[in-house]
């Protein structure tokens, strides 16, 4: 395609406004049009269940860009809109507004949605989710006037959530489903772990239950539980998980998968319609260390796909996507995770992993049959962890023993791998 050929991004997200970015660094001189249903400019999603959960100064902080960027690069944005169809074959997308936006090539960067619960539909008093700025918002309103906040779902959200409430002050209950926390993510010893620190600020989290019912009340919420215990509270966060936007997809034609419901991606984000493309939330990609393909939910994720997306779009070559990573914030620990939890690791211990530690610092590092470092698992030791992505990336044989010796520094210990690995002096 041309450089001078218009483009046309469906999503203001984090995919949506790192791709545009992109397509200008990458040389792109034609027409941007962005289209969100969202009223704000593109706003980073992490801090709504934090930071911006407990001060409002926050809402002007989270931009992607700084005031004016969009303008300075000419990148048109239609906001508070929706995209209501696309002709694929054409290359027409019809908004709700009205207005027909042509292009040579588009990207899907719609994103997803929070999961609901059937009975208790998107606006019933003192039921929340967080998805969005105004979600945020709202919830954080609420819990300036309620006392009591019990979050359904303990991955990664919902504790976020429960931390940023309980250091706010209020009494805080969990519920979860799974017999530990992060049971998808992480292994079992780290979720043992959290789970001590979690009980330890006075949060009562109930792991392996679930709810019969769930009833608002003029003063909250009544939950029962399949125990035949009762939880009364002001406030319910449902956090139990996201919904991909892709219905706009699957009206256009464009494959999507049939176990996890995303937007079939190729390595070069590009959909089943050639000049269509997609990243972030919404997508379904071959993920090359599990593999298999999955629905990668993350701000890494999203900003690598909306990078190569956007080289894919101009025919730029582009590195590959980097190795998986995540963070999260919660119950004063930085936490990080570098690789991803295949199955059949065996975890080693880096450091002191006492949960009543102020503020711990370790590492759990999970090893292949083959002694390969496949998954790290760092708190408060962003640090070291860096140290390690070349081993994970090259999949590199390792001396466990000397990774795992907390006396040797982490640059030392990886130094010391790669030498024995490759013979080097």
């Amino acid at each position: 395609m041309s450089h001078e050929d218009p483009i046309l991004i469906v999503g203001a997200g984090q995919a949506g406004a790192t791709a545009a970015a992109a397509l200008r660094a990458f040389g792109h001189a034609g027409r941007i049009v962005m289209v969100g249903s969202e009223q704000p400019l593109p706003y980073e999603r992490p801090p709504l269940s934090k930071a911006v959960l407990c001060d409002a100064a926050m809402d002007e902080r989270i931009g992607i860009h700084p005031a004016g960027f969009h303008a300075d690069h000419s990148i048109e944005l239609r906001l508070g809109t929706v995209v209501a169809s696309i002709d694929a074959a054409r290359s027409v997308a019809h908004c709700s507004d009205g207005e027909a936006l042509s292009f040579s090539r588009c990207l899907l960067a719609t994103g997803g949605r929070a999961r609901g619960l059937p009975d208790l539909p998107e606006g019933t008093p003192g039921v929340h989710t967080i998805r969005t700025l105004a979600d945020a918002q709202a919830l954080r309103g609420a819990m300036r006037q309620g006392k009591s906040l019990v979050v359904l779902g303990a991955g990664f959200l919902g504790l976020e959530i429960a931390s940023t409430a309980r250091a706010m002050g209020l009494e805080v209950a969990v519920l979860e489903s799974a017999p530990h926390v992060l049971a998808r993510a992480v292994p079992v010893a780290f979720s043992q772990w959290l789970e001590q620190r979690v009980r330890r600020t006075g949060i009562d989290l109930r792991l392996a239950c679930r709810c019969t019912s769930i009833r608002p009340c003029p003063d909250g919420v009544e939950i029962a539980l399949d125990d035949g215990s009762a939880l009364h509270a002001a406030l319910l966060v449902v956090a139990i998980g996201l919904v991909p936007e892709v219905e706009l997809a699957r009206a256009s034609g464009l494959e999507l998968n049939p176990v996890n419901g995303g937007i079939r991606i190729d390595a070069q984000c590009r959909t089943s319609a050639a000049h269509i493309f997609a990243a972030g939330d919404c997508t379904s990609q071959f993920q090359p260390l599990l593999g298999e393909e999955i629905r990668l939910e993350s701000w890494q994720s999203a900003n690598e796909q909306a990078r190569i997306a956007a080289g894919g779009m101009l025919g730029v070559a582009t590195e590959p996507a980097a190795t998986p990573w995540f963070w999260t914030d919660q119950f004063g620990c930085n936490v990080q995770m570098l690789g991803m939890p295949v199955p059949g690791l065996t975890y080693q211990l880096r450091g002191s992993q006492a949960p009543d530690d102020a503020t711990p610092k370790f590492l759990l590092l999970g090893f292949d049959s083959e002694a390969r470092l496949c998954h790290a698992i760092a708190v408060n030791a962003g640090g070291d962890l860096r140290q390690l992505r070349a081993l994970v990336e090259r999949r590199t044989p390792c001396r466990a023993a000397a990774l795992c010796d907390a006396s040797i520094p982490m640059r030392q210990a990886v130094r010391d791998t790669v030498a024995a690995t490759y013979s080097l002096p």
